[in-house]
């Protein structure tokens, strides 16, 4: 009986093992490599190149909408969609260009007179007709724009500029000085404006436009003193300030570059409503003789001269008187939207 070559059971076993453990790593290898190399689905070399990050997609580049917005980048963007600020705008851009440049939809002179045509109709080349004095009502409402917008820009400049820093230190230092700051408002808050300006302008024999303004800003800085004031408290309480602080910086720094920027939307507020106060207010002292005074062209004289004809001729009246109502409407409309849009609290 032939031999049977010798094999021993353990020989066997480990040479079966390796057999199947070297099947077992050759499949993995080869998943491993078609997990990576993906074969082509046709015929053909295949593209082993990455691709290039397209950079129109959304998530290679940061959109402008993905930017943070400042408050005045919000606001001019409430402004915009506001119907009341488009409006109001456009009446007061129409006052503007009128006072500066009257004679280009006035071709005649506010202080060309003709007794002849007195308390007249409107006429050709006459659309409001003629005063008790035979003047132009259509002419002298054009130039008394010129007369009402300087007085209302100029005194507003004025109360802002004054009021704000005064109200700016105080409620930054605090201490004697706010004290001070606060009992003099206080003063100036118990005149009558009325009273005080019959007292004051009727001594004054200036025929200018400046006693009217200094008069405005004399009483008119205390209301913008208080709003300064109280934002600049506020904003002065802001981590942002504490840190600025903390890291060294002075005070006028503190001031100008932390606090200003951060309490000025109040102040610009109550300026632009308060500028059609102050018109009114110029027109209310010329009405009673103490603010301009003829030959100057301005509403408040053409209203005083037309109110004894207002049964013959309420043309006259009503022309300049209107001409005043929408003007003081248009600017407290401006001031009422531009409110809107910087108070983050009706957001």
């Amino acid at each position: 009986m032939p031999e049977q070559p010798f094999q021993s059971e353990g020989a066997g076993a480990v040479a079966g093992s390796g057999g199947t453990g070297g099947a077992m790593h050759l499949a993995a290898s080869e998943a491993e490599a078609l997990e990576r190399h993906p074969p082509p689905l046709s015929g053909g070399p295949r593209n082993t190149t990455p691709e290039a990050p397209d950079p129109s997609a959304p998530y290679a580049s940061a959109t402008s909408a993905d930017r943070p917005r400042s408050l005045w980048s919000d606001a001019w963007r409430d402004l915009r969609r506001n119907p009341v600020f488009i409006v109001s705008a456009l009446i007061i851009l129409f006052l503007l260009v009128i006072s500066l440049w009257p004679s280009a939809i006035a071709s005649g002179s506010p202080l060309k007179c003709d007794l002849a045509k007195a308390q007249q109709g409107s006429g050709p080349g006459h659309p409001f007709g003629y005063d008790g004095q035979g003047c132009d009502v259509y002419t002298r409402t054009v130039y008394g724009a010129r007369t009402s917008v300087a007085v209302g820009v100029c005194a507003t400049l004025g109360v802002a500029v004054l009021g704000s820093v005064l109200g700016a230190l105080a409620g930054f230092f605090g201490g004697l000085w706010d004290s001070v700051l606060s009992r003099v408002t206080d003063v100036f808050f118990a005149i009558p404006v009325i009273l005080g300006g019959l007292v004051l302008l009727s001594v004054v024999t200036s025929n200018s436009i400046w006693p009217v303004i200094g008069f405005i800003v004399l009483l008119g800085w205390p209301q913008i003193s208080r709003i300064a004031r109280g934002a600049v408290i506020t904003a002065r309480q802001n981590d942002y300030v504490q840190a600025a602080r903390a890291l060294g910086a002075s005070n006028s720094r503190i001031l100008l570059r932390h606090i200003a920027p951060n309490a000025v939307a109040p102040v610009i507020v109550v300026a632009t409503i308060a500028l059609g106060t102050y018109i009114a207010l110029e027109a209310t002292l010329s009405y009673l003789g103490v603010g301009l005074k003829p030959p100057s062209v301005s509403w408040g004289i053409d209203i005083s001269a037309a109110s004894p004809y207002i049964r013959n001729a309420p043309h006259a009246l009503l022309w300049p008187s209107g001409a005043l109502a929408i003007t003081v409407l248009a600017f407290i409309m401006l001031g009422d939207a531009v409110r809107d849009a910087l108070d983050p609290k009706l957001r």
